[in-house]
């Protein structure tokens, strides 16, 4: 038998979409293969300038996956599709429909490589929130929420809101121990599989690739956060 021979990692660029406010106040950029990589600015032009500035904050992420190399390899940003997002999008400066290209359902390779990446970035996260301090720098982002009130506002927006899109339904706070969160964590990842197969009542205007993404995007943002209001004396590595 021939032995294995490694797959070269081959150079592709990074597939972007520009999802634009309906009143042009705000714009997002994101990575389509890369689920979580996302940013938002005033313009486009900002956004894209803004996701790249992310590239190596991402990095690790991608590392945590299993697709470290494939995403060194990567080459620059470019734009696939430039569509109108939603009156969230002018607000918050966030996705909050799926693209073109999200669409139901996914090939299974597909899937598990998302799957992947979002399982990395809760990795990416639960590190974050173990080394930054509990008392957050102040400023306009979050409120000034300190690092508790940011753990607890993700787990629950995603456990608790977001899970329900693919037919979850757990107590309050029911994610909020480390058991729990364990539990939700692989109970969410199951019932992903299982929609994506076919089963459960589809949703009405999410995808499950926007699902993953926007599940990835929530825990990034907010591990970022958390980085970047760190008061600790040893900062985290961005």
């Amino acid at each position: 038998m021939r032995p294995d021979i490694p797959r070269p990692v081959i150079a592709r660029p990074v597939r972007v979409i520009i999802e634009r406010g309906p009143k042009g106040k705000k714009s997002v950029v994101f990575a389509l293969d890369w689920s979580g990589w996302n940013r938002g600015a005033k313009t486009p032009e900002l956004a894209l300038e803004v996701l790249e500035s992310y590239r190596q904050r991402y990095r690790p992420v991608a590392v945590e996956a299993g697709f470290g190399d494939e995403f060194d390899a990567a080459g620059g940003l470019e734009v696939v599709e430039d569509r109108a997002g939603t009156g969230s999008t002018d607000f918050w400066g966030i996705s909050f429909s799926p693209s073109s290209t999200e669409q139901d359902p996914m090939d299974p390779e597909e899937m598990e490589r998302r799957i992947r990446l979002l399982q990395a970035a809760w990795s990416y996260f639960d590190d974050v929130a173990a080394l930054v301090s509990a008392e957050m720098r102040r400023g306009p982002r979050g409120g000034g929420r300190d690092r508790d009130q940011i753990v607890r506002h993700v787990i629950r927006n995603e456990s608790e809101e977001f899970a329900k899109k693919v037919g979850i339904r757990i107590p309050e706070e029911a994610a909020l121990t480390p058991a729990g969160l364990r539990k939700h964590r692989e109970g969410y990842v199951a019932a992903m599989r299982a929609y994506n197969a076919g089963e459960g009542k589809p949703m009405r205007s999410w995808t499950l690739p926007f699902l993953i993404r926007h599940s990835a995007f929530h825990v990034l943002d907010h591990a970022w956060e958390m980085e970047d209001k760190n008061l600790a004396e040893s900062p985290t590595a961005s």
